[in-house]
This record gives structure tokens, sequence and C-alpha cells, in this order.
């Protein structure tokens, strides 16, 4: 018996790092409904389609150096060979493979069925041409996952691996020596300084014109501790504008705005134990929500209620006992809505509203009288918007930075690390 032997090029599946492919795909798993501009909140559905998915997944493949060049001729074979259905068969494979380990090592999952099961209850058999789109949810490990790769992919363009907590002018006895030795004083540390107290008695007993050469007497007024750098904690509140404009225009600011309040998160879990932060979005109304459910987050109604989101900031930071409290603030548009105290909300998209404005300004006075800092990052740079913006900053001695979403990331993260004054006195 003859056989046969050809080349062995492995399986493309291998070739391909599905942690790398998963970040590639963070604009559809983080999809806030840029897609459907002119729908509501709960458009835009399509894109949570496993026919979505898989052109995603394809144009990365294509596009997003996923594949190697040799390991992309493999695939599709030569032009010349004439056998290009074999060629899409096999890159239609490779896709079904891709979205099959992506399920397996807990990325995305299938979305239930709830129209079918409804269809099959009432006796149907949920089938047929106006059967819906088979869909997919993302799970918490990716979300969690694209937030990692965010601050990764933050901080490493800043020129940062790794960022240390908030450091003060204040000194403390802690365990870490980072300045020269001080008497010990009642309620400090017992963190000793040997050579200082060792010196300190010999001295004394230099002064009392004693021998040293037996063993040496410390007495408590020899004693010295050494000092560390005093390390704050702070309590932050992201506040996230999900008006319409967020995806207007052409341009998604909402998706970069995710991203950026994931990566913030998964920094203060990882690198700032002793930090909590909480999630604010606003619209016509405000509410918190959790940081587990930022990605999964859309644009909301159309209109933009700075003061109930200032509001609810507020009121989650008073409960906060922590040195710093501050609101980071992302927003594209002025205030344009506000909660009248019968619920009823006030709203005026033309210019700046004067009566909005100045119960905006009235939350903003209350949050500096708290002792709340507010720290606005601009997405636009509409006259109103930054009249607006300065005169908050003015009012809570905060900053205002003019941005991009492209750059929007690297603003956030830098403010918030360099909350420190690593002075030695």
């Amino acid at each position: 018996m003859k056989y046969r032997y050809t080349k062995f090029t492995g399986d493309l599946l291998d070739e391909i790092d599905l942690e790398d492919l998963v970040s590639k795909l963070s604009d559809l798993l983080l999809s806030s409904g840029f897609g459907s501009a002119a729908g509501g909140p709960g458009d835009g559905d399509d894109d949570r389609s496993m026919q979505a998915l898989h052109d995603a997944i394809l144009e990365a493949l294509f596009s997003g150096g996923v594949l190697s060049d040799d390991a992309l001729q493999q695939l599709l074979g030569e032009p010349a060979d004439g056998d290009q259905e074999a060629a899409r068969q096999q890159l239609e494979d490779l896709i079904q493979q891709i979205i099959e380990r992506m399920m397996e090592q807990g990325f995305v999952t299938g979305a239930p069925d709830l129209e079918g099961e409804q269809a099959r209850r009432r006796g149907g058999d949920g089938a047929g041409d106006s059967a819906p789109p088979v869909r997919f949810e993302v799970t918490d490990k990716a979300l969690d996952f694209l937030g990692y790769r965010a601050l990764r992919d933050l901080l490493g363009s800043a020129g940062r691996s790794s960022a240390g907590r908030h450091d003060t002018r204040h000194l403390s006895t802690g365990v870490e020596a980072v300045a020269a030795p001080k008497p010990y004083e009642f309620g400090d540390t017992m963190n000793l300084d040997p050579s200082g107290t060792i010196l300190n008695a010999v001295q004394r007993l230099h002064a009392d014109g004693r021998p040293t050469t037996g063993a040496i007497e410390v007495e408590y007024g020899d004693l010295m501790v050494a000092q560390s750098e005093y390390q704050s904690s702070c309590a932050t509140v992201i506040m996230l504008d999900c008006s319409h404009s967020m995806i207007l225009y052409g341009e998604d600011r909402f998706t970069p705005a995710k991203r950026v309040a994931m990566a913030l998160a998964h920094m203060i879990r990882t690198q700032y134990p002793g930090d909590s932060l909480h999630a604010v979005l606003f619209h016509d109304s405000a509410e918190e929500v959790p940081l587990k459910q930022l990605g999964r987050v859309r644009v909301g109604p159309y209109y933009t209620n700075t003061r109930e989101g200032l509001r609810l900031a507020r009121r989650i930071l008073e409960r906060q006992k922590k040195d710093m409290r501050q609101i980071v603030m992302i927003t594209d548009g002025k205030p344009s809505a506000l909660t009248r105290p019968d619920g009823q909300i006030y709203k005026n998209a033309f210019g700046l509203d004067p009566y909005i404005i100045a119960e905006t300004f009235t939350e903003v006075n209350a949050c500096q009288k708290a002792g709340i800092m507010i720290n606005t990052f601009m997405l636009a740079r509409d006259h109103d918007l930054v009249a607006f913006v300065r005169r908050v900053a003015a009012i809570c001695r905060g900053k205002a930075y003019f941005t991009t979403p492209y750059t929007l990331g690297q603003y956030v993260l830098m403010d918030y690390m360099d909350r420190k004054t690593k002075t030695i006195h």
C-alpha cells in the first residue's frame, strides 16, 4: 500500500491568541447602541446576535492581525487553485470553532431564547421565518478581562506599568521606612529604628561620663522609630453622561467612557484596595449602577440632568469615611434637564437655561461644602459647555479637562494616580 505524505501545517485555531481576539472585539462586546443612533435605549440589539459576533471575528481575522500572513494564506489557499468554496467552508468552520472556544472559556454565553420558549408553551414550535436571530451575552469574566486590558493599555501608553497608592505630605510610623527616624511618642507604631536607638543610648552614656564597654541600657527617651509616608484613601464616584448625544454626530463617545470606567474600577480593586468607586449614570434623571454592570449599560434618554447626577453622587460620597472624596464627571453636553420637587422632569435643550443652571450650581456648592472635589472631563468644546464646566471647577477647586474619546483614558487615570505629593519632611 502506498502512502501520500503532506506537510503538517498545524491547527489554525491554535495560532489564535483568544485573549488578544477578545480585546479586538471589545467595541462589539461593550456596545453602547452606537449602531442605532436614531433609536431609543432599548433598540440596537442586533449587535448581540451571533451573526454580529461572526462578522466581528471575520473582520478581526483579516484586518486585526490575529492571524499571520502565512496562516491567512493557508486558510484561503491560492486563488489560482479555483477551489474557493472549500476555502470559504474552512473559514466558516474556523469562526465557528472560535465562537465555541470563547464559550468554553467563559467569555460569551448563549442568550436564552425567551420568545421561542413562549411559542413552545403556546403550542407552537417557535420556528419559522419570524424566529428571532440567535443571540449571545457577554459574561462577567469577559467584562473584567476587558477592564484589565483597558487598564494595561492605558498605563502602557502613558509609560507607567503599575501604580502605587495615594501618597500625602503626612508621615506615619508604618513598616516601610522612607524618611529619617524620629523619637518615639506614645501611640506610634513600635517600628523601632535599631541604629538610631542604640546611638542615642551611647551618646547619653558618654554625656553622663559612664563607660560603654559593657551592656548598653536603653531608656525610654532613647527610642527612635522609623517613619513612612501616610497613604490616604479616596472615595470616587464616576459620573457617566449617557444622554443621546454621546452616540450622535458620527462618533461613539460612550463606549470609550465605559472602557475608562471599567479600567478605573479594575485599578482600584487591584492596586488601591483601600479606595472605593461607585458609578452613576445621568441622562433625563440619574441612577447608580453596579460596577460589574458597567460594560452592559447603554445610552439612555435624550437630555442631560447634571444636577440629579451630582446630587446622587454627593449622597453616595457623604456615606464614605475617606480622606479624599471626589466626583469624576465625563460629559459631552451642557445641562438640559432638571428634576423638580414633585418628581417631574423639566427639559430645555436650547442654550443654557437659567433655571437649570442655577439649580445645578446650587448642587455644585453643596458638593463644595461637603468637601467633595469635582473633576470634569469634557468630550466636546461647545462654548456653553466650556463656560459651565469652568465655573464648576472654580467653585469646587477641581479641574476641567478638554479631551477626546481617544485620550480620555490617559487623562482620567493619570489624574487619579497623580494625587500624590511625595514630599519628605
